[in-house]
């Protein structure tokens, strides 16, 4: 591939590695990157001088593609991994949620319910095939499996807080990914689940990565903000405020949404841009606080509460120690919403106000003022809807004319969005542009 140039748009994991395999063949890389850090939804920013990332991250045992880069990138010092802890909020109160004994002691549902819960969880586990389960809601499957009362304690809030008003529609398949990998996630024999953290936050990754492409050559451009991209003579074209450079291929790596927003309209875009909008988004909100109080005895919390504006809490400090942080608890507050609710708009003294009462009400040991750092991200198109005919929206790497490849979360099924599976996509397209450049 010398001498081949190939542009790579966005800078997060997904592109970063797709640039690194490229790179390594012998390709001019270009990486165009809209904000003023590479990382994208692994992107970090400081609390109490240690980066924090802005949407929670941490790894499976079972997230073999990233684990494998970590290792190749020589950062196996770096990584640990530590026990978690899991719950339930529900009827005033955090039930455990990581043994067979805590389903038991799971009042919320009716005995019956607990069984078949566990029953269901077995039967999940082990079953190797999904693809019988495309076509079917997942809440609906759950009401057959587990029964009404069960569904209704633990699916329909999870799912209602994940796809809001789209919850009914959500695919048996992608919940059966969520959950198999989370069953198989612990090692054999072990009393309890434990999850990977980069010491120093997942942003070591990316500073490793950019290093390593830096090394190699690979041009590196921050707040390059796309204009369009289009067709040329069997090249493709990418427009920007700084002028316009050609390539043999371009690899874009943002969300269907902003993909149909840079090309053009016209003959050889029309019916994909159609395509591209089958897809429906919804956006994330991450609040993240540091104070002095401990709250909860649990790393991670579903909020299974109806009128919960927030979906999880997560105390990060229960699962990384507080004593990096300088003994200061640091917790994350999550909800995924529609871009038209008005939590993805409010003010964000207004909402903050409005969570921290909710936080209160599960926690009235919780005081406000002793809040000391406090931040709110939003990201717009943060989780794609994985409805029952999500298999015939998914689009392919090559785009709307050659040369042009896109690659996102939106083509990952039935698994959901996540490191591990931004770097798998990473080296699949970049094997499949190197390929179809050396046929050209």
């Amino acid at each position: 591939m010398t001498n081949q140039s190939i542009a790579i748009i966005g800078g997060g994991l997904t592109g970063l590695v797709a640039a690194l395999r490229l790179a390594e063949k012998g390709a001019c890389v270009t990486v165009f990157e809209a904000g003023q850090k590479l990382g994208g939804l692994a992107a970090s920013f400081q609390m109490q001088g240690e980066p924090m990332e802005k949407a929670y991250h941490h790894l499976f045992i079972t997230d073999v593609e990233i684990l494998d880069l970590i290792r190749e990138l020589g950062m196996d010092d770096r990584l640990e991994w530590l026990e978690s802890s899991l719950a339930i909020f529900r009827d005033g109160k955090a039930w455990p949620f990581m043994s067979p004994l805590d389903l038991l002691r799971f009042k919320p549902c009716s005995l019956a319910g607990r069984i078949r819960l566990g029953l269901v969880a077995l039967h999940l586990k082990h079953r190797s095939r999904w693809e019988g389960l495309v076509k079917v809601s997942a809440i609906n499957w759950m009401r057959r499996a587990c029964g009404s009362s069960a569904t209704k304690a633990v699916w329909e809030p999870l799912l209602n807080g994940k796809f809001s008003d789209s919850a009914e529609s959500v695919s048996m398949a992608w919940l059966w990914a969520r959950l198999h990998i989370r069953s198989n996630s612990r090692e054999k024999g072990a009393r309890r689940e434990k999850l990977g953290y980069i010491r120093g936050g997942f942003i070591e990754i990316i500073k490793a990565m950019e290093a390593r492409l830096k090394s190699l050559g690979v041009r590196i451009e921050l707040n390059a903000r796309i204009g369009s991209i289009e067709e040329a003579n069997g090249r493709v074209a990418i427009h920007r405020d700084r002028g316009n450079e050609l390539f043999d291929a371009a690899l874009f790596t943002g969300s269907n949404r902003a993909f149909s927003r840079v090309l053009p309209d016209s003959e050889l875009t029309v019916d994909y841009k159609t395509a591209l909008a089958q897809v429906r988004y919804l956006g994330a909100i991450c609040m993240v606080f540091e104070t002095d109080q401990k709250l909860g005895d649990f790393y991670w919390v579903n909020v299974n509460e109806k009128d919960s504006p927030f979906l999880v809490m997560i105390r990060h400090t229960k699962l990384v120690p507080a004593e990096r942080y300088g003994g200061k608890e640091i917790y994350y507050l999550g909800a995924y919403v529609p871009h038209e609710d008005r939590r993805f708009t409010l003010d964000t003294g207004e909402l903050r106000d409005e969570w921290f009462t909710t936080l209160k009400g599960m926690h009235p040991e919780f005081e406000t003022q002793r809040v000391s750092q406090f931040h709110c991200f939003r990201f717009r198109d943060a989780q794609h809807v994985v409805d029952c005919d999500y298999e015939s929206k998914l689009l392919p790497y090559e785009g709307p004319f050659p040369g042009l490849y896109l690659a996102n979360f939106a083509q990952i099924f039935p698994q959901d969005r996540g490191t591990n599976f931004a770097v798998r996509e990473g080296n699949k397209v970049a094997q499949r542009i190197e390929s179809a450049l050396a046929d050209r």
